[in-house]
């Protein structure tokens, strides 16, 4: 053990002496600022060899699709071999191929073919916890005596808080499981198939390091991390208050880019505000990137009420990062809406105008439903997207979200958000020719396969698609989104969300109007003329004022010239 740490201790200082802080950025590393990416789970996104299950190859011959819709980084979903218990997120080896997603070699043509397409890939790294049916977790439970045994966090005694702090309430009942070989109780913060690494032993956190660097190896651009803060709690049983390990965020960030300079750390931390540094580090020095769940659960108030106070304040609350970070901005993502952060009077408004069935709700905090579903209106549905597409930040889309999918209530849980792709108004939407696809595709309500799916919308002018096909596009002209300075200006409606962006001498405006009703939107400006990107036509200022009317849900980006 002594001599397992002083190697870590020798290679973190190698480093740290190749990885100054203090050296600026270097702008080509940059790129996941102005990109946009697209999250996708191999199983469910399309089948080639009628399994009923999506796989890396039916995956590639979908690039084309993907590059033409304007994706710039594929986000994989986890597709290491798994039970399934969790979707992928119980792993039973960290440096496999599933076999329902294809061989490695089929992985690696994928990989070929994303980079001939000009399309970055990055993963899940779901580094928190195995799944118990993993190698590791079967001689820990076999032995107290195995060196495995330590990767996990154990107490011959329940501890008093063992039913505090689910991941999962109202489905979890605790977090402390008694396993029935050892007869000691074990921890997890996950379902109880789930067992918590122990980054307390040295020898746990040099085989994250080995799955980092085995992944870059194989052409990872980088790591969506999987629930960051549980991966660095210190936690012992009894123990309150010990704090979290900020350093091992600092050491992988490291580690990440010795092995590859451009690539990128994508966290899953959902904090206050006032705990943004410790995760992006003072001097951007940890994670490159967070996602804004802070601001994304104000949002989804605004959505629900038209108020918009609180979501201003959040983004506010949240400007405040180092230069070389970034917000990464989401609607929807593969869980539910999470609404933890509101009072319990705004998460019930919200509930009441986007989830009002019991069946729609999940873990007493959110929702479990898509997007096209909650919002109903196409045109605030637009509205929705045009927000995220022009925000601060780089912008995240769930497969599915350019056609308008929907959900399927009848799965459990998240499940209701992950149904196969719908490509086409064919047996079993495009996805499979099997005679059953694993997890049923949408066959019933406005939602169904014969009215949503890809085939239809790219035929259609007018389609969701092809609204939002074009809307990537405008936005790539638009680097002031991730670069730029940005302040939100009075609009002149306490309804119209005005955020004005400066970059090299370049200003852009955007207005979003978040009520039903018409709005008027008065700006001061200096006297400039304006070009409405979205509509292609030029406007100008009278006498240092711009008035302008929003049609209830309606937006408009300007460039001032």
């Amino acid at each position: 053990m002594k001599n397992v740490c002083l190697f870590l201790l020798l290679f973190f200082l190698v480093l740290t002496s190749a990885f100054s802080q203090n050296n600026p950025p270097n702008n080509k590393n940059l790129w996941y600022k102005n990109s946009i990416i697209y999250n996708l789970d191999v199983r469910t996104f399309k089948d080639s060899n009628g399994d009923g299950y999506g796989d890396f190859k039916g995956l590639t011959s979908k690039l084309d699709y993907l590059k033409n819709l304007g994706v710039e980084i594929i986000w994989l979903s986890p597709f290491q071999p798994s039970p399934l218990l969790d979707d992928g997120y119980d792993i039973t080896n960290f440096f496999g191929i599933d076999p329902k997603c294809g061989t490695k070699k089929d992985f690696d043509e994928f990989m070929q073919q994303a980079k001939a397409h000009h399309v970055r890939v990055i993963m899940d790294m779901v580094l928190n916890h195995t799944s118990n049916q993993h190698q590791w977790f079967q001689q820990a439970e076999n032995s107290d005596t195995s060196k495995y045994h330590f990767w996990y966090v154990w107490t011959k005694t329940r501890p008093k808080d063992y039913n505090k702090g689910m991941v999962f309430p109202g489905v979890q009942k605790e977090i402390w499981s008694l396993d029935p070989k050892l007869n000691e109780y074990y921890y997890h913060r996950f379902y109880k198939f789930q067992p918590d690494l122990n980054y307390d032993n040295p020898m746990v956190k040099a085989e994250a390091y080995h799955i980092l660097g085995y992944w870059l190896k194989q052409g990872m651009d980088g790591f969506r991390l999987d629930a960051v803060p549980f991966i660095i709690e210190e936690m012992r049983p009894g123990a309150k208050n010990l704090g979290h390990d900020f350093d091992f965020i600092t050491q992988m960030r490291h580690y990440v880019q010795a092995q590859k300079p451009d690539a990128f750390l994508l966290g899953e931390a959902n904090v206050l505000p006032k705990e943004n540094q410790d995760y992006f580090g003072k001097k951007g020095e940890r994670m490159q990137m967070l996602f804004n769940f802070f601001a994304n659960q104000h949002l989804f108030y605004a959505l629900a009420t038209g108020k918009l106070d609180e979501y201003k304040k959040a983004l506010q609350e949240t400007d405040n990062i180092p230069p070389a970070s970034q917000w990464a901005n989401f609607l929807r993502n593969h869980d539910e809406v999470d609404l933890g952060r509101l009072s319990n009077a705004q998460r019930e408004q919200v509930y009441q105008k986007m989830g009002p069935q019991k069946n729609m709700q999940l873990y007493n905090r959110g929702i479990r439903r898509r997007l096209t579903t909650m919002l109903h209106n196409s045109l605030q549905l637009k509205m929705a997207y045009s927000l995220l597409f022009s925000l601060p930040g780089t912008p995240v889309m769930r497969y599915g979200d350019e056609i308008g999918m929907g959900d399927d209530l009848n799965l459990k849980e998240r499940l209701s958000v992950r149904t196969p792709m719908q490509w086409s108004d064919e047996k079993n939407a495009g996805f499979t020719n099997a005679a059953k696809p694993f997890r049923p595709v949408i066959s019933q309500g406005e939602y169904n396969y014969h009215l949503v799916n890809v085939a239809t919308e790219q035929k259609e002018p007018k389609s969701l698609y092809n609204w939002m096909a074009k809307l990537i596009k405008i936005r790539k002209t638009c680097p002031e989104f991730s670069f730029g300075e940005w302040e939100i200006i009075p609009s002149g409606s306490p309804e119209i969300l005005a955020i004005q962006y400066n970059y090299l001498g370049k200003t852009l405006i955007t207005l979003h109007n978040f009520s039903n009703k018409s709005e008027q939107a008065m700006l001061s400006l200096s006297p400039k003329k304006l070009t409405d990107l979205l509509e292609n036509n030029t406007n100008s200022t009278i006498n240092g004022k711009f008035k302008t009317a929003l049609n209830g849900y309606s937006f408009k980006w300007y460039r001032l010239n």
